[in-house]
């Protein structure tokens, strides 16, 4: 049976989470993992050493070196081949946290919807929701869905950890102003009020688009 893959610790989420080509030649998208980016924010944004990265994440020498490698050859290729790029999961830590490694990684031409999750029905306030039910919709049909744990995220993170999961809709019943400032800033739109069950707050609002 394989290692389990150790979780990198990094600092906070990307402020950008997105980048691409003015010309829009490439319909490819490189995906670029968190801890991938982590490594290129420390060593050549911070200037840290591989040795000083490596303590910041937790992890070996031998580890930094690896995942450097992979993310400097990703960003690579994004730049020399005209290629979208964009940052998303993986094994990560944030503030002792995991990431929401239930959820699978966006299928292109996907929308991503989240809902705060409470035994089925639509969590009461955003910003004490432990679990969320993540939903896929291709051509308004919900092709896949989950529910994963916050693991106890703070409310101040909450924002990032959906972001990092590629959330594209929050269905929610009440939320913050700074936790809707959080959402706009993150290119994430919201539809507030909502109660019921997950499945009929999603249906409602795919019949309303």
């Amino acid at each position: 049976m394989p290692r389990p893959k150790r979780c990198r610790r990094i600092c906070s989420y990307p402020a950008h989470w997105s980048f691409a080509p003015e010309d829009g030649a490439c319909d490819e998208t490189v995906l670029l993992m968190l801890d991938e980016y982590e490594t290129i924010r420390l060593i050549d944004h911070e200037k840290m050493t591989q040795e000083e990265c490596a303590a910041a994440m937790g992890v070996s020498r031998a580890t930094v070196t690896s995942i450097y490698e992979s993310a400097r050859f990703k960003v690579a290729d994004a730049i020399v081949n005209g290629k979208k790029l964009r940052i998303t999961g993986g094994a990560y830590r944030i503030d002792d946290v995991p990431a929401a490694s239930e959820v699978r990684e966006k299928a292109s031409g996907t929308v991503r919807i989240a809902v705060p999750y409470d035994d089925g029905q639509v969590g009461q306030h955003f910003g004490r929701a432990e679990q969320f039910w993540f939903c896929d919709v291709t051509e308004g049909v919900v092709r896949y869905s989950t529910v994963a744990d916050t693991n106890g995220v703070s409310r101040v993170a909450l924002v990032g950890f959906l972001r990092a999961a590629e959330v594209d809709t929050l269905l929610c019943c009440d939320i913050g102003e700074n936790a809707q400032n959080a959402l706009k800033a993150a290119g994430i739109q919201l539809v507030s009020g909502l109660t019921g069950s997950v499945e009929d707050a999603v249906r409602s609002y795919l019949d309303q688009k």
